[in-house]
Order: structure tokens, then C-alpha cells, then sequence
């Protein structure tokens, strides 16, 4: 079949992207899906700084590429071997595939699903090829989603059913941001009533983490970004302190405000900047969590002296740790009880046909979550 679809033909393209224009709006050929794959109809797909960071290069992937990873739908077809799924389902898409049996899956970890990330890292499906193509030449996918696009085949493995009705808008912020930001909170970090946690980047990501560690009882939860605007957000969102990162005694003043640091420091921001400021405002004995994905070849210096001396911890959380299965139902349950109010982070909308200019409202902190309602 035919499909519209934003196709990025080169990478890395600078703004502003209404000129340079790096998605081109153009019908794609999409084969019907094979074993273990469905088609599904996007509805909804949020724009997402790992979208940006392909375009910008900061995280090299294949081109030409359907770009597009957080998004809701409803199943269309189902192929050979998808016996829970028919039309009409609604499904939430999610950007790691997980096999069930590599080592990470066996042990709950399906975010470190080693063949899906491997599928992920050269643009194709899990079963392996594309079924995407443009003039008889392959297009790639982007991490098994390929959600800017009217219609999309993906594993059976991206997909989580949901029975919520819940507008796709905010069904598809479940897919990403909430999934990262709020499983970085609950699943990685861990973080606990009544202890403290600060969050450094204020994007759908680190709201959403703010979310996650509200919604936990922590006792204090600061908000840090070079945007007053958005931590006039994160306070609406229930920040019960926001610092500007840009300020110069900004560490010094948190470390105060908090008595030597903060339990939890949750990093979102993808740089390393942001990630040093998140490690020297944690106190001594505390926990530093990263979900932010920064260039590849950026490094961070680090002193082993503190991390033995001060007892801290420093860890990644990809996917927010989460096994989606369980925990995009669940958070969605806690969004429809008032617990997890992520549809504030929706700010604005356009067709597909608007995808430049929304990267451009993303890149310049002008919206939270740009959705295309497709």
C-alpha cells in the first residue's frame, strides 16, 4: 500500500527546519506485514528531542528515514502468527522491541532487549529488513516505529494494547515521555515518600519525571532549567522549588536549600552539562539518575574518590526501566485518577504537514509536547 509519511533524507540539518525544511512530507511505499508484524493506523505522534537529535546529528542513524517514535494508533492488519490483536485495537507504541528471550528480557529488563536494540541501531524490523521503500530503494525505520507517517508496520513486540478511552493525543505521550520520564522516577530511581528529588531539564521527559516523583510522596521536588517558563510549569505541575540553571551559584544554592542535596538527582536534559549540575546538587549517600541521551561522543569527568567516599550512585535508566506491558496500563490508570496529570504536557498540535515547524517550537523550548494528529 500507499502512505504519506515525513521522510528525513540527510542528517545532520540545521534550524530553523521551516526553511531547511529536513522532513519532506512524500508517499512511501509500505508493505503488508509479515510474521509476528501488524499494520497499524497513527492517529497521534508526539515530537520528542530523540526525534531532534536525529535531525540535528547528534545521534546518527541511517537515512532516508520515517522519523516518529511516540505515538497511539489503531490496529489495521495483523500478519501471520498475531493471535491477541485485531482491527480496531488501540495500541501505544513503544520504541524497543523485546524479543522475550535474550538475557536482559529474561531477567525483566526488556528496555536492554539485545535484538531489538540491534534491529533499532540499523533501521530495520525485529524479523529483520524494511518494509518501507520509496522508488523501488529501502527506507529506513526508525526504532521499529515510524509513527510521522499515516500508516506504519511494526513487531508485534513495539505494541502495547490498551483499553483506556483516552483521546489518542494523550495515549501517545504514554509511549515516551511518560514511560522515560515517570519510570525513571518510579522504576529506576526508586524515589520514596517523603524523600527529596530535583530534576534538571524541564522538557516532556523531565515534567514527566517531576510527575513521577510527585506521585511518589516526595517530600520536596525541585525543578531546574535555563527556561522560567517552564518552571513556571513544573510549579503548576507540583514543583515545590524551581532554580535557573543559568544562574551561577545555582549548585551552591540548591546544596543550600536542601541541606547538602537532594536524595534523588534525575537528570533529562541530554547534556552533559546538565548532568554534572544533577551529580554535584545530590547529597552525600544519594542517588544520581540519568535519562538523558546526550551526543554519543561526549564524556564526563568524574572523581572515583567521591563515589566511594560519599557512597553515591550514578545510573542509567533507558525506557525508565520500565517493562511497557505492565507499566503503560498502569500509568495510564493513575493519569485517569488524577494521579499523573500528563495532559498538561500537551501544548500544540498540527497535521502532518506542520512537522517542520513544530521541530522548530521543540528546538526553541516554545512548547512542551508539539502532537501531530494525523
Amino acid at each position: 500500500m500507499k502512505t504519506r509519511a515525513a521522510v528525513l533524507h540527510a542528517s545532520p540539518v540545521t534550524a530553523p527546519y521551516a526553511q531547511s525544511k529536513p522532513l519532506r512530507i512524500e508517499e512511501v511505499e509500505l508493505a503488508p506485514p509479515t510474521m509476528g508484524e501488524v499494520l497499524v493506523r497513527v492517529r497521534a505522534a508526539g515530537l520528542c528531542h530523540s526525534d531532534l537529535s536525529v535531525i540535528d546529528g547528534n545521534r546518527p542513524r541511517p537515512v532516508p528515514m520515517v522519523l516518529g517514535h511516540e505515538a497511539a494508533g489503531e490496529v489495521e492488519e495483523v500478519g501471520p502468527g498475531v493471535t491477541d490483536l485485531r482491527k480496531g485495537d488501540r495500541v501505544v507504541m513503544v520504541f524497543v522491541p523485546s524479543c522475550g528471550h535474550c538475557a536482559p528480557c529474561s531477567e525483566g529488563r526488556p528496555a536492554l532487549c539485545e535484538p531489538g536494540n540491534a534491529a533499532n541501531g540499523v533501521g530495520e524490523l525485529m524479523a529483520g529488513g524494511r518494509r518501507l521503500s520509496q522508488n523501488g530503494q529501502p527506507v529506513h525505520h526508525h526504532v521499529g516505529v515510524s509513527a510521522f507517517a499515516e500508516h506504519t508496520v511494526m513487531s508485534r513486540h513495539s505494541l502495547v494494547k490498551i483499553e483506556a478511552d483516552i483521546p489518542h493525543e494523550i495515549a501517545a505521550l504514554f509511549g515516551c515521555a511518560v514511560l522515560t520520564g515517570v519510570g525513571a522516577a518510579v522504576n529506576t530511581a526508586k524515589v520514596r515518600a517523603g524523600e527529596t528529588a530535583a530534576v534538571v531539564g524541564l522538557g516532556g521527559v523531565g515534567l514527566s519525571a517531576l510527575l513521577g516523583a510527585v506521585a511518589c510522596g516526595a517530600s520536596r521536588v525541585i525543578a531546574v532549567d535555563l527556561s522560567d517558563e517552564k518552571l513556571k510549569i513544573a510549579r503548576e505541575l507540583g514543583a515545590t522549588d524551581t532554580f535557573n540553571a543559568g544562574a551561577p551559584d545555582v549548585v551552591e544554592a540548591i546544596r543550600a536549600a536542601t541541606k547538602g542535596g537532594v536524595d534523588h538527582g534525575l537528570e533529562m536534559a541530554g547534556s552533559v552539562k546538565a548532568l554534572e549540575l544533577a551529580y554535584q546538587i545530590t547529597r552525600r549517600g544519594g542517588t544520581t539518575t540519568t535519562a538523558g541521551l546526550a551526543n554519543p561522543a561526549h564524556t564526563m569527568a568524574l572523581a572515583p574518590v567521591r563515589l566511594v567516599g560519599e557512597e553515591r550512585t550514578l545510573k542509567g535508566s533507558y525506557v525508565g526501566s520500565c517493562i511497557p506491558v505492565r507499566d503503560i496500563p498502569r500509568f495510564i490508570d493513575l493519569y485517569q485518577r488524577g494521579r499523573l496529570p500528563v495532559d498538561k504536557l500537551w501544548t500544540s498540535s498540527s497535521p502532518l504537514d506542520g512537522i517542520n515547524e513544530g521541530f522548530d517550537a521543540l528546538n526553541e523550548g516554545r512548547t512542551i509536547r508539539h502532537v501531530i494528529q494525523m
